[in-house]
């Protein structure tokens, strides 16, 4: 008995397993299905946290311009970014059974560039806007403290603002683009072996 395995002739023997079409066109409707989710609870989420900045500024009746301009820019923010991911509602909700493969893999490829989209420009206005409006809203309300305290209070606003930007962020749109990129292969692996 031989214990001499040539793994290069297994290598090239095997045969790639493609994935099976009808449960990548499940997980596109479970993809599609939980950005849909995600795209009515951040439309349900900046629409309450607006109403709640407005309440405020009725509320609290800020004196200084600064402070008013701030809640302008923060709503405007969140007005902005809505506005825009909205506009990838069709995507998400378009679900016809009678797509061909090209054309699934078209929706998907378009749903990729929108998803950059808003990962790099409209999230990237989006934070500029928000820390901008954010220190606006707050020097009202830090210039009456001891200087130490509304050094404090900025401070912990902007590390907080950081770790959104360089930690959370990136962990999202970077599991956002994983889950996109492997539907993506399969269905691209499926239809290189279906026309070829």
């Amino acid at each position: 008995m031989s214990n001499n395995i040539n793994f290069k002739d297994l290598w090239t023997k095997q045969t790639s397993v493609a994935p099976n079409p009808e449960n990548i066109i499940a997980d596109i409707k479970k993809m599609k299905q939980s950005n849909l989710k995600k795209l009515v609870f951040t439309n349900l989420l900046l629409i309450a946290t607006s109403i709640f900045i407005i309440c405020i500024w009725m509320y609290y009746q800020p004196q200084l311009l600064s402070t008013k301009i701030g809640i302008i820019i923060t709503i405007l923010a969140m007005v902005i970014f809505l506005l825009a991911n909205n506009k990838s509602y069709s995507l998400f909700k378009s679900d016809k059974n009678s797509q061909s493969n090209s054309d699934y893999l078209k929706d998907l490829l378009t749903i990729k560039a929108k998803q950059k989209f808003m990962e790099t420009t409209m999230l990237n206005l989006y934070f500029i806007l928000l820390s901008i409006g954010i220190g606006l809203y707050m020097y009202e309300y830090t210039s009456r403290m001891k200087p130490i305290w509304g050094i404090v209070t900025y401070g912990i606003t902007f590390i907080w603002i950081l770790f959104n930007w360089f930690y959370l962020r990136p962990k999202q749109i970077n599991k956002q683009r994983a889950k996109l990129d492997a539907i993506i292969s399969k269905f691209e692996m499926v239809n290189n072996q279906l026309n070829g």
